[in-house]
């Protein structure tokens, strides 16, 4: 391991905080990006996953990396996250829990710590393990508590084999088919202010960093598994989600977001695939008492 890995654990403790108004204008342009009818209006709940458009910080231009992100460690003002010298960053789980609703139009403050930086040696090399715990509290208190992993590789070897794919769970009840094309991937990046060119830039994404296409975002992908059981049991307010990025999803074909409902004491199962039927995201959600 060398020392720049080594150092990294020194981040962990590390904070930061921020407040943002969850405005409207942005709801709403959420709203049709996943080309819903209606948007939900100031004083309503803010769906679940759709904390992820705010709280995303902005780089100055010239703070920026070539790949589109902030610069890492002293160069970068941000300084948030740990400087991890490995160049393939991805958005690789988390778990949330919502102890109450986030309004739209209300004033948000999100606190958030550096949790834990694991470092662990992988068939590629060097892989680098970072959790980023997060607090948003809104008008009422608490309402979303996450913790966010990130994953950081090296780059991809030339003829490199692919890791194994897994087979997506059968017997869905609940399916829907997502087209993600560049103008979604667009849309999404502009939403969140996510510069990584990976979801937008085609000759970078396959040129640079050896993906076959452009790269759909982890969480744009929870956020429509989240959107389905929405969708499918609009009754229902969730306590829990806990999601897994299991393979990359890119824009050469459609994918489904596929669901079952919650039997007995057992979660809501939903779970992402790509066009030949192989896993790349699994989830479960939990229903809160009585709904």
């Amino acid at each position: 391991m060398s020392d720049d890995l080594a150092r990294l654990a020194d981040w962990v403790g590390r904070k930061q905080s921020m407040t943002e108004i969850i405005a409207p204008d942005r709801v709403a342009a959420m709203a049709a990006t996943l080309d819903e009818d209606r948007a939900p209006a100031a004083g309503e709940a803010l769906p679940p996953g759709w904390h992820w458009l705010f709280f995303n910080g902005a780089a100055l231009a010239r703070d920026l990396g070539p790949d589109g992100h902030p610069l890492k460690g002293p160069l970068g003002r941000g300084g948030f996250l740990p400087p991890v010298p490995l160049p393939r960053r991805m958005w690789a789980g988390g778990r949330l829990s919502f102890p109450a609703a986030l309004r739209v139009g209300e004033g948000a403050r999100r606190e958030s710590e550096v949790a834990k930086v694991d470092v662990k040696k992988g068939k590629s090399g060097d892989l680098v393990f970072v959790t980023v715990r997060h607090r948003i509290s809104g008008a009422a208190g608490l309402a979303v508590e996450e913790e966010h992993d990130i994953a950081y590789r090296p780059m991809l070897d030339a003829g490199a084999p692919s890791p194994k794919p897994q087979p997506a769970p059968a017997g869905a009840v609940w399916r829907r088919d997502i087209r993600p094309d560049p103008v979604l991937l667009f849309r999404y990046s502009a939403l969140t202010f996510n510069g990584h060119r990976i979801h937008y830039d085609q000759p970078y994404v396959t040129g640079t960093e050896g993906y076959p296409g452009l790269v759909v975002h982890g969480p744009l992908i929870a956020t429509l598994l989240l959107e389905l059981i929405r969708r499918e049991a609009p009754q229902t307010r969730l306590a829990r989600f806990a999601y897994r990025a299991v393979a990359p999803l890119f824009d050469t074909g459609p994918f489904t977001v596929n669901g079952v409902p919650a039997a007995g004491d057992d979660p809501i199962r939903v779970w992402a695939a790509e066009p030949a039927g192989h896993l790349t995201m699994t989830a479960e959600a939990w229903v809160a008492d009585g709904i």
